[in-house]
């Protein structure tokens, strides 16, 4: 039953006074920075990886003790979003702490604009040795910001991948996750200790195709994953995600995503990187999957059997690769701890984006709703920022990179879009502080289309409780979702009358939010 007490109080959540809602966040960058030195600082961000998989979050699926350490010291960001839930946009906003059309870089395609402001830049002018190791995703190779660097080409491969480095190309034997951890810990080591740093870690996972080490290849066969609610959606009242293209049931390749052997495939490559490694792992790769593939022979599914198998291989594979993830950042925060270097850096984990572990049918990720749209923030902190806990406050990757800047007790540039995060993490007292004045909205736009998975452009505002959506282009639609009494947005309520007061609001408020971020790329 609709509680009209419900709309009053969503109300004063979704539909803040213009006059407000930015002025609050404004005088959160006016606050005077009172850290007493700067803050050494490592990012680790990984690709697609969900907030789902991830036990700090949720239980359900797999164990990540490493990623939950880092939270049991630290906080934990119940509220994390992104603005634009895709690979090279995601990245350019960490950088530029600027949404997708304001640093130019919408889609995977657009070139990154590397002459304009970031934040490694500006931690340079204050004296910081800055690195990037592993995935660069944003076009040619880093030249503006970064002391050293080492990076995939591309998406880079999981086994036996190549670097670009400022010597050309560089192969390297073994499972890119320990590479890139290997590589980051070797900077570590050479650094110059008089100087503050901040190292980026960018794996290649848990990117398709969901290729694990060999150590990990049996982990988890015997396991059956739960199906999510939502797994037989039928997108009832949403013609955008009836449109897309990453159903598990029909857009997962048998071949290059599910690793079966002399079957069809609609790509290139139908077996992967198989071709890459050595004997030593073939021999490794083929004990798993060759049983694996005549099995699947063998039995012929169809149906709803075929699709359920999918999903289970899928889900199989996927946590493998997180396996490996979670054993790395504990071999980096071992590292740290044993050269005591815990008490002046603040270690940051985070996702690209959210991904589709099943839920509507899907994997991938582009859509504004909530599994695509939220991804997973960990900051381990030394004891200067004495916040523990979880953090509900909305965030969004525009944010990361004011906060990073203040953390070198840097002055943010006017241009970045985004809210340091510190007043957040200094004492309770400082969080209680922040919290009245913080942000109760969030804006996202998606661009790239017509791509691979057919998710079309949309742009949205998100609060507390309310989500507003305008798809655009071929088949315009709004959608708007109640997420308190409707979490997994399978209920379309825009037009319903019953919210009309909520939905004039959310247009107010995303009009507002479209003319602050001036996006006017419509």
């Amino acid at each position: 039953m609709f509680d009209s007490r419900i709309t009053l109080t969503a109300l004063s959540l979704a539909a803040v006074v213009p006059s407000q809602l930015y002025a609050l966040n404004d005088g959160i960058k006016e606050r005077k920075n009172e850290l007493d030195k700067p803050l050494n600082i490592v990012y680790i961000m990984t690709d697609d990886h969900s907030y789902q998989m991830l036990s700090a979050y949720d239980r359900t699926h797999i164990s990540t003790p490493n990623l939950d350490r880092m939270a049991a010291h630290g906080v934990k960001f119940t509220n994390s979003f992104v603005c634009n839930s895709i690979s090279g946009p995601s990245r350019a906003v960490l950088l530029t702490g600027k949404h997708s059309h304001a640093n130019g870089k919408i889609d995977n395609d657009a070139t990154f604009d590397q002459s304009q402001t970031t934040f490694p830049k500006v931690l340079q002018s204050l004296g910081y040795q800055t690195a990037i190791v592993g995935k660069w995703h944003l076009g040619g190779v880093p030249t503006e910001g970064f002391d050293y660097w080492t990076i995939l080409p591309g998406q880079g491969t999981y086994y036996n991948p190549d670097f670009i480095t400022p010597k050309g190309i560089e192969k390297n034997d073994g499972y890119v996750t320990d590479i890139i951890t290997d590589k980051s810990i070797e900077w570590l080591e050479r650094r110059d200790n008089s100087r503050p740093f901040c190292l980026l870690v960018h794996h290649k996972a848990v990117h398709r195709v969901w290729m694990s080490d060999t150590t990990d290849l049996e982990l988890y066969e015997d396991k059956t994953f739960k199906l999510p609610s939502t797994f037989r959606d039928d997108y009832k009242g949403r013609k955008a995600a009836a449109h897309q293209k990453m159903s598990i049931a029909k857009d997962l390749d048998l071949a290059y995503d599910l690793k079966i052997k002399d079957v069809k495939s609609a790509f290139a490559s139908p077996y992967g990187e198989y071709d890459r490694m050595n004997d030593e792992q073939k021999r490794a790769w083929d004990k798993v999957y060759g049983p694996i593939s005549d099995r699947f022979k063998a039995d012929s599914l169809s149906g709803d059997e075929l699709v359920e198998w999918k999903y289970q291989r899928y889900m199989r594979d996927y946590a493998k690769a997180v396996k490996s993830l979670d054993d790395n950042v504990g071999r980096l925060l071992d590292y740290l701890e044993k050269e005591n270097l815990l008490d002046n850096t603040v270690i940051v984990y985070a996702s690209d984006q959210g991904f589709y572990m099943g839920e509507h049918g899907w994997f991938d990720k582009r859509f504004m709703y909530e599994e695509s749209m939220r991804t997973p923030l960990l900051m381990m902190l030394p004891q200067s920022l004495s916040r523990r806990g979880d953090i509900p406050q909305l965030v969004q990757n525009i944010d990361y990179a004011p906060t990073f800047i203040e953390m070198a007790c840097g002055k943010v540039p006017e241009e970045m879009q985004g809210v340091s995060l510190l007043p957040l993490l200094k004492s309770k007292k400082s969080a209680v502080s922040a919290a009245r004045d913080w942000r109760r909205s969030l804006y996202y736009h998606y661009f790239e289309y017509p791509a691979e998975h057919s998710v079309r452009r949309h742009y949205g505002v998100r609060t507390e409780r309310y989500k507003l959506i305008r798809f655009y282009g071929e088949e315009p639609q709004w959608e708007m979702y109640d997420l308190k009494n409707d979490p997994h947005e399978l209920k379309n309520i825009y037009n319903d009358p019953r919210y009309r007061i909520i939905q004039d609001a959310l247009h107010q408020e995303l009009n507002r939010l479209r003319d602050y971020y001036n996006d006017n790329t419509l």
